[in-house]
């Protein structure tokens, strides 16, 4: 953890409590079914795994749902303190208002005891009404408060913390118990079989290392670092290693994937938009090392215990860094960053002032088993 996350986490101290309407924390008894509602992003998710710990470590005995869009929904799977998944089908079928109140039919006969709603748009909250959960606790944001019964105050130093601490302080406020910040995935024996279905799909050898490099963005340009310069670091660990790269993403990382591929010497195998989550964390997994701008896949490569360098530029690593242990962060922090703006609109300096040298060094560190 870095000292600015600390200095972070303190000032949310300052605040703590977190003031709950009403000064009510939410029963230790009595409640036995409790709905999550998640969040929509998958490094987001990530990020709220220890929270949801914290609400089994409450209610042990209780059964946990976690209600999560499709593309979200294997990372809460692989997690042990979630008995069940309900997929929010949206697009599809709960897409409008009809297939709102549909889902909210659905969820009533669950007879939700409580909702913690670790999303922040008031839709979570009309949700959790229409479905008749008597409990519905969250963060007051979207203008959400009245609607929840257990509504806690979002405060400045809240959101100035790490996304981890941001969900686990609004647990905390409710009356969870304390539990730590970590975040582990583990994926299960099924996931060996996927991953030699797709080393024997795109020719990947086993027995040699393998480096993983997500050079997308969903959220906009100003979160990537320049293609020619991953292409750079991936021919250069390629020429000093002997391994495979494979260049991760989704569809719309398509162009980014490409860029990189054009201006690589040795062959890198592209597979954005080609996979669905499950495979993509198989062959993470399998992963010597994982080179990344800030993005989902950085977050599952970091929770997966995989060695991965991180490159920030309009985003704060403050809040969003990845959360393995094994991670390297590398952010230049020039006057206007973090702007948190999807285009730069000036001379991409965060970016540009990071070579490719410096991200090769980063990566031989970790390749060499040492923190830098």
């Amino acid at each position: 953890m870095t000292e600015r996350v600390k200095q972070g986490i303190k000032a949310v101290g300052q605040d703590a409590p977190l003031a709950v309407r009403g000064g009510k924390r939410l029963p230790g008894a009595g409640i036995e079914r409790i709905l999550i509602r998640g969040t929509n992003w998958i490094g987001d998710v990530v990020m709220t795994l220890p929270a949801v710990a914290a609400i089994r470590k409450t209610w042990p005995g209780a059964r946990l749902s976690v209600l999560a869009k499709p593309w979200v929904s294997e990372i809460y799977r692989l997690s042990p303190d979630v008995d069940e998944v309900i997929v929010f089908k949206e697009p599809g079928h709960h897409a409008g208002i009809r297939g709102k109140l549909r889902l909210a039919g659905e969820l009533r006969k669950n007879t939700f005891d409580c909702a913690i709603l670790l999303q922040n748009a008031v839709e979570a909250a009309i949700l959790a009404r229409l479905a008749g959960i008597p409990l519905c606790a969250g963060y007051n944001s979207d203008g959400r408060g009245l609607l929840l019964s257990h509504s806690v105050r979002r405060t400045r130093a809240v959101r100035q913390v790490h996304q981890i601490d941001y969900y686990l302080e609004m647990v905390r406020a409710l009356g969870c118990a304390p539990t730590g910040r970590s975040v582990q995935l583990h994926p299960g024996d099924d996931y060996g079989g996927v991953a030699e279905k797709l080393f024997n799909e795109y020719g990947l050898e086993p027995g040699r290392t393998l480096l993983g490099l997500a050079p997308g963005a969903a959220y906009g340009p100003a979160k990537k670092w320049f293609p020619e310069r991953f292409a750079a670091v991936a021919d250069r660990l390629i020429d000093d290693t002997g391994a495979q790269a494979i260049l991760f993403g989704s569809g719309g990382d398509k162009e980014s994937t490409k860029a990189v591929t054009r201006n690589a010497r040795h062959r890198l195998i592209d597979i954005a938009g080609k996979t669905n989550l499950k495979e993509a964390i198989a062959l993470i997994s399998r992963c010597a090392l994982f080179l990344s701008n800030d993005s989902g896949l950085m977050h599952v490569a970091g929770a997966l215990g995989i060695p991965t360098v991180a490159i920030f530029g309009s985003t704060n690593p403050v809040t969003t860094s990845p959360v393995g242990e094994k991670s390297i962060v590398i952010h230049r922090d020039v006057p206007c960053s973090p702007c948190l703006k999807p285009v730069c609109p000036t001379d991409f300096r965060c970016m540009d002032l990071i070579g490719a040298d410096e991200v090769y060094g980063a990566a031989r560190v970790l390749l060499q088993g040492q923190k830098g």
